[in-house]
């Protein structure tokens, strides 16, 4: 972090604010009245407005859909029934960050890129304490709802492949595009679960909270928070930018505190600290000397950094 500028370096926290506080706000709009699927589904109607300004990136839309299939159907659709579900959002934001060491596995296993010896560590040591956080976790997880959540990380970290081989030009648009096939499967799989009239109530008496959730993760969360990832991205090392979302987790878990008062217990934070260990170890260990990409890269700690990783090295989240 030390070779970014400090204004730069403010911008790159801000981005690590709004998106760790974005689980606490995804589970304010998370009332009784709000199916989770049909939720996520209108965050991503949103999103996809953008498309009017956004240029489509060139690659075949075949691509762009599995992103956004992966990357967003998948992982915020099994996240938000995780949080409806009991999944603490300050835990949440911790036990998604599994995502960064999942995909250096799903990488080597799917595009043949053997890890570094610092990733083999680093998956080791995510494993480790995401185990130490799913046997100590308290009484007042589900365990459902953590497995739910991992199997988020689990989408997030194919979708961070998919966009590997894509190699889209700009991951702001691949953002922006692949949201456009989210709506429709969340919103059939919505009526599916819930049941149309359970939907028709959800749409017909949306609560203040729910819209005002949905613009903050459609609008500074995706629209803004991407956007500003991006651009710091094109102006800086990926090493030097990428170690700022270690943050997310962090202010997650304290918003949560702040918010709902969620603490975690010794196993939940002691377990955290070695999975971010591990995320640091796995994510910072693709990297060669002077900060650039080794000849064999793998994954990012966070989407839009694999997708800007496309853009900068072989072709966002």
């Amino acid at each position: 972090m030390g070779d970014v500028p400090l204004k730069d370096s403010l911008l790159a926290t801000l981005v690590a604010v709004i998106w760790g506080v974005n689980f606490v706000v995804i589970d304010a709009g998370l009332d009784d009245d709000m199916p989770p699927l049909l939720f996520a589904a209108l965050r991503f109607a949103v999103v996809s407005l953008a498309v009017v300004v956004v240029a489509r990136p060139a690659v075949a839309f075949r691509q762009v859909a599995l992103v956004g299939l992966f990357m967003s159907v998948g992982q915020f659709g099994l996240l938000y029934s995780a949080l409806a579900m009991g999944m603490p959002p300050g835990l949440a934001s911790l036990v998604l960050q599994a995502q960064v060491v999942l995909t250096v596995v799903f990488a080597a296993v799917r595009l043949a890129e053997r890890p570094t010896g610092a990733q083999v560590v680093g998956v080791v040591l995510g494993a480790v304490g995401l185990g130490v956080v799913a046997l100590g976790r308290s009484a007042a997880t589900p365990l459902l709802a953590l497995l739910v959540t991992v199997a988020a990380a689990a989408s997030w970290a194919c979708g961070n492949v998919v966009a590997r081989r894509a190699g889209a030009a700009s991951g702001f648009g691949l953002t922006v595009w692949s949201a456009t096939v989210v709506p429709v499967p969340l919103l059939v799989l919505s009526l599916l679960l819930d049941g149309p009239a359970e939907v028709g109530h959800a749409l017909t008496s949306l609560s203040l909270a729910a819209v005002l959730s949905t613009a903050y993760t459609a609008v500074l969360a995706s629209w803004v928070g991407y956007g500003i990832w991006n651009s710091l991205l094109a102006r800086h090392r990926t090493s030097a930018v990428v170690p700022f979302t270690l943050l997310v987790p962090l202010v997650g878990m304290v918003s949560a505190w702040l918010v709902l008062e969620e603490v975690p217990n010794a196993a939940e934070a002691g377990g955290g600290v070695v999975l971010l260990l591990g995320v640091a170890t796995a994510a910072l260990g693709r990297f060669g000397p002077g900060g650039r990409p080794g000849p064999q890269p793998a994954s990012a700690a966070y989407s839009a950094a694999v997708e800007e990783r496309v853009d900068a090295v072989p072709g966002r989240r």
